[in-house]
């Protein structure tokens, strides 16, 4: 029996759960099935009663859970040693403040550098830094933020790479890749939202470096619902994938809207529940 939470995907028993938390009916209906479907945006709640008591659950986050956050994800880069930009992570302000009683940078990090917010996407948390100046109005921002409960902070090494990232998009056991280019209007980030253009068929090399990093930390991992940016140094003649961030909600522009996003997602769904069958 497939038990359906997904709102568009219809299986032999379906239950909408979107804005409440999972009770008893629900874990009585996951015990019962072979197979659950989850909706991209489940609590976790949801997802950790399901995984507990089906032995198949469609979209596997696990990383997703146990790596929350921007600070998650790179503790994930790290444990299976994925390459990535150099990075520090500081839970709060006042352990950055420990760490460098002088506003010091780490060693490995200068200006310009990435500040990234632990939460946040599309770039609304993440900030070029050029200068101590900068640095000291992102940390009084830091320190609002903290006011109101919001914690946690990453610098980040600072790549050149054309104001261009490649995202991966993994549906099931497809990878789909194309470039966001940003211009003079978009500045420092790449992202659609804020006017950067899809470019698929630039650097079909690149292209298929990143794919093949991305499906190795599918593997490792077991991530089959992501999207992933991944960017390479322009000061490099072979350069090396370097991967950003995972973002488990994604824009479907560049796979050529919801319409054609959710065509590959159900059929890959079926493929998934063909496999387990």
């Amino acid at each position: 029996m497939i038990l359906s939470f997904h709102p568009l995907y219809i299986g032999d028993q379906n239950i909408i759960c979107a804005g409440r938390q999972p009770g008893a009916d629900d874990l009585a209906a996951i015990r019962a099935a072979d197979a659950v479907v989850l909706p991209q945006g489940c609590y976790q709640s949801l997802y950790e009663m399901a995984r507990a008591n089906c032995a198949h659950v469609f979209p596997h986050y696990d990383a997703r859970f146990e790596y929350p956050g921007k600070i998650g994800q790179i503790e994930m880069f790290r444990r299976y040693d994925i390459a990535h930009p150099a990075s520090e992570i500081y839970h709060n302000l006042a352990a950055f403040e420990r760490r460098h009683p002088e506003r010091s940078l780490p060693p490995n990090i200068g200006f310009p550098l990435v500040f990234k917010l632990d939460w946040g996407g599309e770039g609304e948390t993440v900030y070029r830094v050029e200068s101590g100046e900068d640095m000291d109005d992102i940390l009084k921002k830091t320190k609002a933020y903290e006011k109101s409960g919001q914690f946690g902070f990453l610098l980040q090494e600072y790549i050149p790479c054309g104001n261009r990232s490649l995202r991966v998009a993994v549906i099931g056991r497809r990878l789909l890749s194309y470039w966001r280019v940003g211009g003079p209007q978009v500045g420092f980030y790449s992202n659609l939202g804020r006017g950067a253009v899809i470019d698929r068929d630039s650097d079909p090399d690149l292209q298929e470096k990143a794919v093949a990093l991305v499906g190795q930390i599918c593997q490792k991992t077991g991530i089959n619902l992501a999207g992933f940016d991944v960017i390479f140094s322009n000061d490099a003649d072979d350069p090396t994938p370097l991967l950003l961030e995972i973002n488990y909600f994604f824009g479907r522009k560049g796979l050529g809207g919801s319409e054609a996003y959710y065509k590959i997602l159900l059929a890959e769904i079926e493929a998934w529940i063909q496999a387990i069958s």
